[in-house]
């Protein structure tokens, strides 16, 4: 079927477009939803030392996060078609917002369960922020900026992510015993395990009303309407097409889900990677100010990356990110010494452009299908968890050697940025109705 042009959105252009102000807006649902995600890499040595946790014990609470992003995502696309967009967005903050709030019984309680719980809810929430924000960004305006729009706002994201262990350590570790004692939990007694417990309340409790404000200043914000009334207006439309005849959706998806395993993988074994003798020589906490910078350099390449994309194209910036991450990778995985550390970290900096890229690559021409095709592509995220079997590889031929996987998924993303992302039988965009 030949290729239909897509249609310019109404507002696109013009000094009097209100995109400016929405993007803003969207922007903090993104600070917020990367902060919490990365405020887990503080939770999770701090809830493994006060509820004396195995290892298998700890990565299942973020194995549950990933679930939460497969078992949610197609839910979250059927709820955006029935209320639209910004209803969904607000629906989304609420559901994290009450995850947060469940942390308090489950510190008073130090129980494992409704941790577990807690942390279901939370990425519930944020997959349907994800589902509903990130296509939302995408088609708001002019299509061929859809990338350099979703990098900047992403940019944001990552933000949030430098900024979370910070916070975290201040208030969760810096403030207990388990976190400022050498040895950590072996050293504590049950009063002092509980007492522990308990400094995940005031973080998660600011969490919240955060989450809480911020619904209510969305809700109360004039976006402009691309959700409920464009989906009504397309259900029959939506009858005579498929998905799967969208080269850019179907490679798109396992894309997404093979990136996020060498993001994990980079960012889970980073600290472990470091501090062997033969690489950096660093203790943990040295080794944590290293990590620091690598989520840095996503920051500062998502920002470069909206920039280079007003005049690039984005499976060109994404072909040159990933040829240039695959060979960092491959040094970090043959090198030694400060090569391979430095190696490692400016990864991060190559990995940034990815995840939105992909993104509004996988969803480009879709049309009314948008909404399937971004929970689909949210779903996708759920292979994080894969990045368990690198664990395994680790345990059997060394972590060091480990980092050839995540060369090979760098492999991948190239083949898409060069073949897999152009688009077929692309469908029209509904054109932007009024604000909402």
């Amino acid at each position: 079927m030949p290729a239909v042009p897509v249609q310019p959105r109404a507002g696109a252009s013009g000094a009097g477009a209100p995109y400016g102000a929405a993007l803003s807006m969207l922007a903090t649902l993104f600070f917020m939803w990367g902060f919490i995600t990365v405020i887990n890499g503080t939770l999770l040595p701090h809830l493994r030392s006060v509820m004396v946790l195995s290892y298998a014990q700890t990565t299942l609470i973020e194995s549950v996060w990933f679930i939460a992003y497969f078992v949610a995502s197609i839910p979250s696309a059927k709820i955006i078609e029935r209320i639209g967009y910004k209803k969904s967005m607000v629906t989304g903050l609420i559901v994290m917002a009450v995850g947060a709030l469940i942390m308090i019984p489950a510190s008073m309680l130090l129980s494992y369960y409704v941790v577990l719980t807690a942390m279901f809810i939370i990425a519930s929430g944020i997959a349907l922020l994800q589902v509903a924000a990130n296509p939302y960004v995408a088609v708001i305006g002019p299509a061929d900026s859809a990338s350099s729009r979703l990098n900047l706002v992403q940019a944001f994201n990552s933000m949030g992510t430098t900024l979370a262990p910070l916070f975290g350590a201040y208030l969760i570790l810096g403030r207990s015993v388990s976190g400022t004692t050498e040895g950590g939990a072996a050293a504590l007694t049950m009063e002092q395990r509980l007492a522990d417990a308990q400094t995940v309340q005031l973080p998660y409790l600011i969490v919240a009303v955060v989450l809480i404000v911020l619904a209510v200043v969305i809700a109360r914000f004039k976006l402009p309407a691309m959700g409920a009334a464009v989906s009504r207006h397309s259900r029959e439309a939506r009858k005579n097409h498929s998905l799967w005849q969208h080269r850019n959706l179907v490679f798109g998806v396992p894309a997404i889900a093979i990136y996020l395993i060498a993001e994990i993988g980079v960012g889970n074994l980073f600290v472990n990677f470091v501090s062997q003798p033969e690489i950096g020589n660093l203790t943990h906490e040295q080794a944590g100010h290293y990590l620091f910078l690598l989520w840095g350099g996503m920051m500062v390449g998502r920002f470069l990356g909206a920039f280079l994309m007003r005049s690039v194209k984005p499976e060109t910036v994404l072909a040159v990110a990933s040829a240039l991450a695959f060979v960092v990778m491959m040094i970090t995985t043959f090198a030694h010494g400060p090569i391979a550390m430095w190696s490692l970290i400016s990864v991060g900096l190559f990995h940034s452009i990815m995840f939105p890229t992909i993104f509004t690559l996988g969803i480009k021409g879709l049309g009314p299908l948008t909404e399937e095709g971004s929970g689909l592509l949210i779903m996708a995220i759920a292979g994080g968890a894969l990045v368990y079997f690198q664990g395994e590889f680790a345990d059997a031929y060394g972590l060091q050697t480990s980092f050839i996987i995540c060369a090979i998924c760098e492999l991948y993303v190239l083949f898409y940025a060069l073949w897999g992302s152009r688009v077929t039988n692309a469908l029209a965009d509904e054109p932007a109705t009024a604000a909402e």
